[in-house]
């Protein structure tokens, strides 16, 4: 069958959680590392879905990261020809600048676990159904975004309101991480650039982050896994 194409912005942050849940699915999935190779375009006739995940650059640092700007082409014509999308955090607001809003600084930098709240918008989602009234979810980011028109809020937050739309039929973004997994946040801990920014912040705690992890993974886990796996299926169906 197709693959899914996974666009990632950089080598430290990888698909976590969903190569489990794709491989359990029978879904196929290949990385294009747009922080290591120069493309031309996107086979998206050839793909049974896109993921477009986090990174650490904004989405307006086309200077130092130039692939970002023919990558809003794709997301756009992702969402034109009705191909299962998910942006995931900087994925998300990539999709919401694609469709023409702005991106923007977030009062507060959430970094760590927090709750949503699944709004009853969602009740009859393809891929919130079911869910809530609230999740826990790990997140990782300064920016929010506005919502592109004509989009439905699924989710929202107390620091930051817009964390999960979709647009159209088959475009999602979500501002959390459901792909999180206890390595994957230890490696974020540890990487240099990532550390010193936790350092930088008074009000996060590490220490407080990884002593959460294992009640707060496991509260995540069956949401991240329903979310996940539900996008999985749509893909594989495809």
């Amino acid at each position: 069958m197709k693959p899914v194409i996974v666009l990632r912005h950089a080598e430290h942050v990888p698909i976590g959680s969903l190569e489990h849940v794709f491989a359990d699915a029978g879904v196929p999935w290949r990385y294009v590392d747009l922080f290591a190779e120069a493309t031309d375009g996107l086979p998206l006739d050839g793909a049974a879905g896109l993921v477009v995940l986090g990174g650490p650059m904004n989405v307006d640092d086309v200077g130092p990261f130039p692939f970002l700007l023919p990558e809003l082409d794709w997301i756009r014509r992702a969402v034109e020809v009705g191909l299962p999308t998910l942006g995931i955090c900087l994925g998300a607001q990539l999709l919401a600048k694609a469709l023409g809003k702005r991106v923007y600084r977030n009062p507060v930098k959430e970094i760590g676990w927090y709750d949503v709240e699944i709004l009853p918008a969602a009740r009859d989602d393809r891929l919130f159904a079911g869910r809530g009234p609230v999740e826990t979810v790990f997140q990782w980011h300064g920016d929010t975004f506005d919502l592109p028109d004509g989009a439905v809020r699924l989710a929202r937050g107390r620091s930051c309101p817009n964390q999960a739309f979709r647009c159209g039929p088959s475009a999602y973004g979500v501002q959390f991480h459901a792909e999180m997994t206890p390595r994957l946040m230890e490696q974020w801990l540890e990487e240099p650039a990532f550390s010193a920014e936790v350092a930088s912040l008074d009000y996060i705690d590490p220490a407080a982050i990884r002593a959460q992890l294992p009640e707060r993974l496991a509260a995540m886990d069956s949401f991240s896994r329903c979310l996940l796996g539900r996008f999985a299926a749509w893909c594989e169906a495809g």
